[in-house]
């Protein structure tokens, strides 16, 4: 993204943050405005390997938030164009159990547009 990057007060990580959509920057906004102390896809998950040990697939959820262990991955695409990463975050669950992850949905930052009178982006 182009866009000039605000200053986060509640941003946990090392360098800053460079979006690639401007629905997570939108997400940054809100968590920062709540207070939520945020990191910006501070890991990649292996989700497969050839039997070289080559990696074939991994993923890297967008936001990680460290007081509830939680990883966010946030999509603004249509619904019917979501599968890949729901299917992603299906395997993330299976290979790694104990990460805690949330798919947000453009129906999920619609509504949390209306009940925070925000405008989503486009």
């Amino acid at each position: 993204m182009n866009e000039e990057t605000p200053t986060f007060a509640y941003y946990r990580g090392k360098k800053p943050p460079r979006f690639a959509t401007a629905t997570e920057r939108e997400v940054a906004k809100i968590l920062d405005y709540y207070r939520i102390p945020w990191e910006y896809e501070p890991r990649t998950f292996i989700l497969e390997r050839d039997t070289h040990g080559n990696i074939l697939e991994a993923f890297t959820p967008d936001f990680y938030l460290p007081e509830l262990d939680l990883y966010l991955e946030v999509t603004q695409m249509k619904q019917s164009l979501v599968t890949a990463k729901n299917r992603k975050v299906r395997k993330l669950r299976d290979r790694y159990p104990k990460i805690r992850i949330k798919l947000f949905y453009k129906k999920d930052f619609i509504q949390l547009a209306k009940k925070y009178n925000t405008v989503p982006p486009r």
